[in-house]
């Protein structure tokens, strides 16, 4: 589907996720499941990514098809305000609007309540997964697993079966803490990740970890969709409110700043030994700003931090053999400073 994207034109240096998707699209919507249908609507929020922006509007300009813009304000400081609130719940209306021209349906409020409650309990167990990995050692890995839990939370929120699947997940690892059952055979290492993952090596990624005994205890990835760790649920009772503070708590509309706090709050809360930076090629909207990041950690906050390089879709960018140098070289340092560190004493 990349090169396809490729073969229109479109750079190397465009977003991965980009060029699969525009791919997808020359290639007749048919893909490995399937074929998908055509768009009546594309709605897109950019506070992931502005990117986004051109992405859906060569979507539109392909199908021919109405396209409404959710515009998030960039976060900047951990303050909500209420102008930006109140700006993006008159987007909200002016979407119902449009949803209810296209589909014949009227807006019902109290099916949206219900939606959120569903979501609302979903979160609070999500979040009971999440904080099990300050568990020493952890059950669970909060990135190389979390990315795979994360799916439901972002795709069926709101629905009964998503909240069955976390009540599940959740029993799950409740049943990892009683029988001692970890990620790995032996937890050596504490990480922090940050980044997205490397899909299509993501098994080879994983490995080259789990040979030194790491564990991820917190991500920046798995919150890209929504952060709600530090206390944010949906509320019901204040419908399009609650929607418009959850759409500004995205990890990626978050200033350099609020990222390094809130990555720092994990090193810290999880008890972490390092910091893990994974740089994607195609996605400026993690990587831009992850080497000042990296300054920070080393040289202010004294963690001990790796900065790697890779991609999230793009498997022509991916080199074991010069992860394998970097990642072996890292831990290996600390292992050896632990050594040190335990003669001293």
């Amino acid at each position: 589907m990349i090169l396809k994207a490729e073969d229109l034109g479109y750079s190397s240096d465009v977003c991965g996720y980009v060029k699969n998707d525009i791919g997808l699209v020359a290639n007749d919507m048919t893909g490995p499941f399937g074929k998908m249908a055509k768009p009546d609507l594309l709605v897109c929020t950019y506070s992931g990514c502005n990117t986004y922006i051109k992405w859906f509007e060569a979507l539109a300009a392909h199908f021919n098809c109405p396209l409404y813009m959710f515009d998030v304000p960039f976060s900047r400081g951990p303050e909500t305000h209420a102008a930006d609130i109140r700006y993006m719940m008159s987007e909200l209306k002016e979407l119902i609007v449009l949803c209810e021209k296209i589909t014949g349906k009227k807006y019902d409020e109290d099916k949206l309540k219900d939606i959120l409650r569903r979501s609302r309990e979903a979160e609070d167990l999500w979040v009971d997964i999440l904080h099990s990995a300050k568990r020493t050692p952890s059950p669970f890995d909060a990135f190389f697993e979390a990315v795979f839990f994360m799916a439901p939370i972002y795709v069926l929120r709101g629905s009964q079966e998503c909240v069955d699947y976390y009540r599940a997940a959740k029993a799950e690892i409740d049943a990892r803490v009683v029988s001692g059952t970890c990620p790995i055979p032996e937890e050596k290492f504490r990480v922090v990740m940050e980044g997205p993952p490397p899909w299509p090596h993501f098994r080879t990624f994983w490995e080259l970890f789990k040979t030194w005994g790491v564990v991820c205890v917190g991500s920046s990835y798995s919150k890209v969709g929504g952060i709600w760790d530090f206390g944010f649920r949906h509320d019901p009772e204040r419908p399009l409110e609650s929607l418009a503070e959850y759409s500004l708590e995205c990890y990626t509309n978050y200033n350099l700043a609020r990222r390094v706090e809130m990555l720092n709050r994990y090193m810290k809360e999880y008890n972490a030994d390092a910091l893990v930076i994974h740089s994607v090629k195609s996605c400026r909207a993690f990587s831009m700003g992850q080497a000042d990041m990296r300054e920070v950690f080393i040289h202010d906050l004294q963690v001990p931090t790796l900065f790697i390089e890779s991609d999230l879709a793009d498997p022509r960018y991916f080199s074991k053999a010069q992860l394998k140098n970097r990642i072996d070289a890292f831990f290996e340092s600390l292992e050896h400073q632990r050594i040190v560190a335990g003669k001293t004493a």
